[in-house]
């Protein structure tokens, strides 16, 4: 069929339009569409159009990121497709319901130089970020009246301004909730740009769109910018570094990302309650699901070399090295995200940590070089070590 290839790419933009529409409708009313009970039961279509606030500035910065990359392919001429848009609906089987997965573009002709790789992995992120911080300043400077959250949580009006210290002391209120981690960029925004007789708590964000929008747009461009594999943080360190240095650098970084985010899964204080007031029951329990997480480590090391030994030894290494670190007490009681596990998986098995090769292997020029520090210093500025956390209160 003709235009077959583009009718599929017409109608996923379509289908994820909807889904983020209905995910944003959602999050800006603590409300569902489906499998919730009447008072919290939100109607198609009268509730669905507010989504819009969400899902258009949302879609329009991850669009902006994937036609930097389209754009940049074309000058050099090499084949590359529209964005595939991703569509997922989760609504309340999940504690964050965004609508999408993001989206992807294909590039199927031969990118043949460093400074190609670089200038189409770069160009994505920086027009994304370009446009996340229009639509997170527009957010932060008109920001809805106080009042507003009483409107969605009509529970909070009986502690006035002060609900936020106090709701977060609450079970009621707060176990389970999302809470959201600052990086560098949003604090900015929080300490400066926003009226804080106005601004809300971390905890209530998901009921602003812009902010929202704006906020997984900067944690979605950070985890682009990772200087790993064929991420786009990946082409530009390639671009600035070389094929040499790159695989040494490439899989030092992937090893210490594993690291953070399974630190503080397993503790020697686990080791000390085990059957006691700890959260394994039993000996067996422990050493169960710490063999199944060093398999874990084992499947995401598995393409750092040829030699699998070399999997196996830096598996036990990073858990041994972890369960070393809780011993000591300034650091015993840090935690990683764990929630960086899944993306640490992706990357490992099926993206990679190295870099193809290219037939012209010439450095970048100054201004490049220049340009590609300087996406360091954006991720540096967008990523936050903990960019979700659910509160909860029966936690070790």
């Amino acid at each position: 069929m003709k235009y077959k290839k583009e009718i599929i790419q017409a109608v996923l933009f379509i289908v994820t339009l909807i889904t983020t529409t209905l995910a944003g409708a959602e999050a800006m009313t603590a409300k569902a569409f489906f499998f919730v009970p009447e008072p919290y039961l939100l109607h198609f279509p009268d509730d669905f159009w507010q989504g819009l606030n969400f899902s258009l500035p949302f879609l329009g910065i991850l669009t902006c990121h994937e036609f930097g990359h389209y754009f940049t392919a074309r000058y050099y001429k090499i084949k590359t497709s529209l964005p595939y848009y991703i569509p997922m609906f989760l609504s309340v089987f999940s504690a964050i319901n965004i609508g999408t997965l993001g989206a992807v573009i294909r590039i199927t002709g031969k990118t043949r130089s460093r400074k190609q790789y670089f200038d189409i992995g770069i160009a994505g992120p920086l027009a994304g970020f370009v446009v996340a911080l229009v639509v997170l300043y527009y957010g932060f400077t008109h920001l809805p009246p106080f009042e507003h959250i009483f409107s969605i949580h009509p529970d909070y009006q009986q502690f006035g301004k002060n609900y936020p210290s106090e709701v977060m002391r609450i079970p009621k209120f707060m176990n389970g909730q999302m809470v959201l981690g600052d990086n560098l960029l949003f604090k900015f925004f929080k300490n400066y740009v926003a009226d804080p007789n106005l601004l809300p708590p971390n905890f209530e964000i998901m009921h602003y769109p812009l902010i929202w929008a704006g906020y997984l747009s900067l944690f979605f461009t950070a985890l682009n910018l990772f200087p790993i594999g064929q991420l786009d943080g990946g082409h530009i360190l390639y671009g600035l570094i070389g094929k040499k240095n790159f695989n040494i650098v490439s899989p030092i970084i992937f090893v210490a990302f594993a690291f953070f985010a399974g630190y503080g899964m397993f503790t020697i204080e686990d080791i000390k309650n085990i059957g006691a007031t700890g959260y394994y029951q039993s000996e067996s329990d422990f050493f169960t699901w710490l063999l199944a997480y060093v398999l874990f480590l084992r499947i995401c090391f598995s393409r750092i070399s040829d030699n699998q030994l070399t999997s196996w030894v830096l598996s036990l290494s990073v858990v041994v090295g972890q369960l070393l670190l809780t011993y000591i007490p300034s650091v015993a009681s840090i935690q990683g995200f764990s929630g960086f596990l899944p993306f640490l998986f992706l990357l490992g098995r099926f993206l990679g940590i190295y870099h193809p090769e290219v037939e012209i292997d010439e450095p970048l020029d100054f201004k490049r070089q220049l340009l590609g520090w300087l996406s360091l210093i954006i991720f540096i500025l967008c990523f936050t070590p903990y960019p979700f956390m659910q509160i909860d209160f029966s936690a070790k």
